[in-house]
């Protein structure tokens, strides 16, 4: 096999051949059907067992793969393994960081641990196949070497990327990537800990993942190989979902929707439900149990572009003052914890029942041969569902799939927030949405808070407000933070057309609103188009780092009751409770922003960050860069 790649122009580097001829074996694969067969050992099989023998613990058991009739079902036998850890990067080579380093971690060099690992592989028998992260030819080729009875991590992957088959291989193909799959190792030298290091070489960037949860490294590891090439050419792969919304007026608007995980990206492309009469609820009050509903005759309709990673590629940009992007994937990981029974998503229920190809379930309650059901979610505990419920779904099955680069007219951004009264204040103080001005919009993407009740990461449950880092793609990033801060803020200069947003989820101050506050955005912007807002519909909020507050707001005829639009004006909240919030959020940003003041930073950015820390007003961002709400 290696001298057919040869020939078709892919010489793997000398270590790779040695490592590969030295397994007990070595299988090829070229299909993802080929993995959904591997990862029950066999097509025969309904039910497989991934374990592995550790030095001193014996034989332990990992995941439970079961066959399903809409594809493979995997639970892992840790409640941890079933989200991502957050501190689970290390870097191993030389190149500048702001990420923990390896040996500084764990006091050796890597070198050492890498040697042990091809230790270990050269007595596993292993599989093998090529993949490419990105939409060719943009993006990072690489190469997945893994025990083969993990067929259901590597089925995973070649979903999640672009599996390649040796037959179809590009001309072109350039290996810029490997990963290396060794989940014993988190055992013998992590205590039990997901960890997944990054060795970014002159030419390829190799990442080792010593744990089987696909999150840190199929999917958010390569996120981090795309970031350090966009670092390199100068152009973001940005974490966003982006959405391309018809009004039933023929309006046509999109939307970018970013924020750190638990935002509402994958959310912005669901569709509202109705009440059993027909009405929309906004919320309910957690304290008196009122419910707020109003009526929308029509729903605007949708075609779905990213939903989690965007290529904002400097060769899509047109000059038209809009930011151009394109999907980063080829199939989605899509958190279905929002899905508690049937019918609370009929759009992912009709696409994860029968789907035209098999789907790779993670954390849902299955056995062998059954129809796999996304609001069956294993429990971490009896009594306890696990909050980060998979499943992922290639992007080309996905119905109005849009293809080709857009242009986007909105940038919003997704916060988690907690419920907030005067005796509890917290930053649960955004209305359904505010419009920020760009400079603004900058810094909170250089806080990018993680919010409340995180569902997506280890250890984030609670109210307390946590910074998910620059872009909130700061825990896949390998380089360095001011790197990533001028990148977007030269992307933000250089789209002038764009227009910025914020807008809450769960909580608007007592009321439970859920994911509501973004899809109503949703369906009232796209209506107006491109129009701008009434300069009498908006002012300055009371707390500058929200931007503009909206008045009012009527959707269809239905008016937003003006305690959605300022918190303040909730009874159980007033003035006081809100300026307790706003000082919360207020200091968060302070202490977030002063890492940024590095000496490389743009002078314009700079200038911003010292206005913010000063208590600037809202009208002075506008200075930094100019643009109409």
């Amino acid at each position: 096999m290696i001298e057919t790649l040869k020939m078709k122009g892919i010489v793997l580097p000398d270590e790779v051949q040695q490592l590969l001829n030295s397994a007990k074996k070595v299988t090829w694969f070229n299909t993802t059907d080929e993995l959904l067969n591997a990862s029950t050992n066999g097509a025969e099989n309904k039910s497989f067992e991934v374990k592995y023998d550790i030095p001193g613990k014996g034989e332990y058991t990992e995941a439970i793969v079961h066959r399903v009739s809409n594809g493979i079902s995997t639970n892992y036998t840790e409640a941890y393994m079933r989200r991502r850890d957050p501190n689970t990067m290390f870097i191993a080579d030389n190149y500048p960081t702001d990420k923990p380093k390896f040996k500084d971690a764990f006091g050796y060099d890597f070198s050492k641990l890498k040697a042990e690992t091809f230790d270990w592989f050269k007595e596993q028998e292993l599989g093998v196949f090529f993949y490419f992260a990105g939409y060719y030819p943009i993006g990072v080729g690489g190469l997945v070497i893994a025990p083969a009875n993990a067929g259901f991590f590597s089925f995973g992957l070649a979903l999640l990327q672009k599996m390649i088959s040796i037959k179809d291989m590009p001309k072109d193909f350039q290996l810029d990537s490997i990963i290396y799959v060794a989940p014993p190792f988190r055992h013998t030298h992590f205590n039990g800990k997901q960890v997944v290091v990054h060795d970014r070489g002159e030419k390829i960037h190799e990442m080792y993942s010593y744990n089987l949860y696909p999150g840190p490294s199929a999917k958010k590891g390569l996120y981090g190989a795309l970031l350090h090439k966009g670092e390199k050419e100068g152009w973001i792969t940005t974490h966003c979902s982006t959405v391309k919304v018809t009004s039933p007026y023929d309006n046509t608007t999109t939307f970018m929707h970013e924020g750190a995980s638990g935002g509402g990206k994958s959310e912005m492309m669901q569709h509202i439900l109705r009440e059993e009469d027909g009405q929309v609820l906004i919320g309910y009050n957690l304290i008196t149990d009122e419910r707020r509903l109003i009526t929308i005759p029509s729903f605007c309709t949708f075609s779905p572009v990213t939903d989690d990673m965007a290529l904002c590629h400097y060769s899509y940009q047109n000059g038209n003052g809009k930011l151009r992007l394109m999907d980063a994937e080829n199939s989605w990981f899509i958190r279905v914890d929002s899905v508690k029974e049937y019918g609370d998503d009929p759009f992912m229920e009709k696409i994860t029942i029968s789907p035209s190809e098999p789907l790779a379930f993670l954390n849902i309650d299955t056995k062998p041969d059954c129809t796999a059901l996304i609001w069956n979610h294993t429990e971490d505990e009896p009594g306890k569902r696990c909050p980060n419920p998979r499943v992922i779904v290639p992007r080309y099955i996905v119905p109005n799939i849009v293809n080709e680069p857009v242009s986007v007219d909105i940038r919003s951004f997704g916060v988690r927030t907690p419920p907030c009264t005067l005796e509890n204040p917290s930053y649960g103080i955004i209305g359904i949405f505010h419009l920020l001005p760009p400079a603004l919009a900058w810094l909170w993407r250089l806080v990018s808070p993680r919010g409340y009740g995180n569902p997506s990461i280890s250890g984030s449950t609670g109210q307390g407000l946590d910074s998910e880092g620059v872009g909130s793609y700061w825990p896949f990033a390998t380089g360095k933070m001011v790197t990533q801060a001028n990148l977007l803020l030269d992307q933000i200069i250089n789209t002038p057309e764009v227009k910025y947003a914020i807008t809450p989820n769960q909580h608007i101050g007592t009321w439970k609103v859920g994911f509501k506050p973004q899809l109503l955005m949703r369906e009232y912007l796209t209506r107006r188009g491109n129009a701008n807002l009434k300069h009498d519909q908006y002012q300055p909020a009371r707390c500058s780092l929200l931007g503009y507050e909206l008045n009012y707001l009527t959707i269809e005829g239905s008016k937003i009751p003006s305690r959605f639009l300022k918190v303040y004006k909730q009874p159980e909240i007033g003035f006081e409770g809100y300026d307790k919030g706003a000082e919360i959020l207020t200091e968060f940003f302070k202490t977030e922003i002063k890492k940024y003041l590095q000496p490389e930073l743009n002078p314009i950015g700079r200038k911003i960050i010292e206005a913010c820390l000063v208590d600037c007003a809202l009208e002075d961002y506008n200075e930094f860069i100019p643009s109409s709400i």
